[in-house]
C-alpha cells in the first residue's frame, strides 16, 4: 500500500513541475514582441513547417517581416504586410543570414 502511495505522491509531484514549466513558458511567450527582420534573399511565406507546404506569398529580397515567434532550428513564424495584405505563415530561417552574438 506504501508503494502505491508513494508512486502517487511522485506521479503528482512530476506533473506540478510540468505544469509550473508550461505556465513558465506560456507568460514568457506572451511578453515577446515581435521583431523586425529584413530578408537577405527572395524568399516564400509558407502555410507549413515544411518546404513541400503552399506557398501563401513570396518576399523579395530586402523585405522587412515581422518574426513573431521562433519555432523551431528550421522555421520562424512571421507576418508579413505586403500590398495593402497582411500574409501570417512560416519561413526558413536562412532567409534572414546570420544574426550577431548579443
Amino acid at each position: 500500500m506504501s508503494k502505491v502511495l508513494s508512486l502517487l505522491l511522485v506521479a503528482a509531484g512530476l506533473a506540478s513541475c510540468t505544469a509550473a514549466r508550461d505556465e513558465r513558458l506560456r507568460t514568457a511567450n506572451a511578453n515577446r514582441t515581435p521583431q523586425p527582420h529584413t530578408t537577405i534573399v527572395d524568399c516564400p511565406v509558407y502555410d507549413g513547417m515544411t518546404k513541400t507546404s503552399a506557398v501563401l506569398a513570396q518576399s523579395p529580397t530586402g523585405t522587412t517581416v515581422q518574426v513573431t515567434d521562433t519555432v523551431n532550428a528550421y522555421f520562424v513564424k512571421v507576418r508579413l504586410d505586403q500590398g495593402g495584405k497582411t500574409t501570417t505563415g512560416y519561413m526558413d530561417r536562412r532567409c534572414f543570414g546570420e544574426r550577431g552574438s548579443k
